[in-house]
């Protein structure tokens, strides 16, 4: 096989399984209000189970990072999306929370060890490509959700049971996991023959890795608290409809989702430091603007800049700590996706502590001091990575 068709048909694999994956997290989050009744519990209790799969997803991130590295992704990849698929198909079943819990246990371990793996494989098929590529893919998990959105909506309506819709979305991830593992890729099949003779790099700076996943940290936490305060928010500030306030979040989501499509091109021509710099600037006024907006369409403009900012910054973090150094790529990833996961774990609860002191839009002051502080640390960003990108010989129709 020509290797340009390799990389073609690696790049669908991975579109694939990232699109598989936002699908399968969506269809678990659509029917959690019936998992919830089916398993007679109230809000304290799911929430610990919550907690549960939030921290068993960190542990398969630490885990999977330092596999990968022994390994490879090609392998890793798809399997814990088939596993993820399998998890998945359980829940709808379940009648007690302690058998939820067990599971959740299990599927928060591979839905973790998969955004690690998956991502490293990402880095490993950008590399090949020679041009930034990285924030397509999460396009495309992003795009799986909004599927999944759609196809829950349908299923709740036809009233399926919920073992039976998860179940089949678990199949479907399982069956995504067969069909791309055939094309997934290890970074040893791209190496150009100089590059399997250099000099072995220097161990990445720690202090980078670190900044690297504050940033992370940043981005995700703002992304956080859009998803789960948007709607509240237009709904107790602005005192507009149910209907009206879901319009936020929807502005929002597609704004980022289109951002990521179209953050690969710019990233190519100025560079990720400054696809992060200018990125952080954006959302900074975008959420400042939801903040002191006065009128519904003034707020749905803030939470469209707001999701245009954001939705360059994480993709661009995660190539870098992938190619800060190619023998521990897995293990810097997992420390930026798991300080970036325990960001977006952590900006909901930390913006419901805060409105017991303060109005929810006020609470916001939270993601633009974060935001403005990713322009502040944009420049963590090696530039060399960005040279070594652009340098590497472009593979032309690919």
């Amino acid at each position: 096989m020509r290797e340009p068709m390799r990389f073609r048909l690696a790049r669908f694999a991975t579109f694939l399984i990232f699109g598989m994956n936002g699908f399968g997290v969506a269809m678990w989050l659509v029917q959690l209000p019936n998992i919830e009744r089916a398993i007679g519990v109230p809000h304290s209790v799911l929430g610990l189970l919550l907690l549960v799969l939030g921290g068993s997803a960190l542990i398969g991130m630490q885990v999977v990072g330092r596999l990968a590295d022994r390994l490879g992704p090609r392998r890793l990849t798809p399997f814990f999306l088939a596993a993820f698929g399998v998890t998945l198909a359980v829940p709808g079943w379940l009648t007690s929370w302690w058998a939820l819990g067990l599971v959740l246990v299990v599927m928060g371990f591979a839905n973790g060890a998969l955004d690690v793996a998956m991502n490293a494989h990402a880095v490993v098929v950008e590399r090949g490509y020679g041009r930034p590529i990285m924030a397509s893919f999460h396009a495309m998990w992003s795009i799986g959700g909004a599927i999944a959105a759609v196809v829950g909506a349908a299923v709740l309506n036809a009233n399926v049971p919920t073992g039976v819709s998860l179940a089949g979305a678990g199949l479907v991830c399982v069956l995504a996991a067969l069909l791309g593992g055939r094309f997934t890729i290890d970074a040893d099949h791209h190496r150009a023959p100089e590059e399997t003779v250099a000099t072995p790099a220097k161990p990445a700076p720690n202090a980078l890795v670190w900044i690297l996943g504050g940033l992370a940290f940043a981005f995700m936490l703002s992304e956080g608290v859009a998803n789960d305060w948007a709607a509240l928010e237009l709904k107790g500030i602005l005192n507009v409809s149910s209907s009206d306030a879901a319009l936020g979040y929807g502005a929002f989501a597609v704004a980022m989702t289109v951002g990521r499509f179209a953050t690969d091109r710019v990233a190519a021509l100025v560079g990720a430091t400054r696809v992060v710099r200018y990125g952080g600037a954006i959302a900074t006024v975008g959420i400042t603007l939801v903040t002191i907006a006065p009128a519904l369409p003034v707020a749905l403009l803030g939470y469209g800049l707001f999701g245009l900012g954001l939705a360059g910054g994480v993709p661009q973090l995660f190539t870098a700590a992938g190619n800060l150094d190619h023998r521990s790529a897995g293990a810097l990833m997992a420390r930026v996706v798991g300080l970036g996961y325990v960001g977006l774990l952590a900006g909901p609860a930390v913006i419901g502590g805060l409105t017991r002191l303060v109005p929810l839009n006020i609470a916001f002051v939270v993601p633009i001091v974060l935001c403005a502080l990713t322009v502040v640390f944009a420049s963590a960003l090696n530039p060399r990575d960005d040279k070594e990108l652009a340098d590497q010989r472009p593979m032309r129709n690919v």
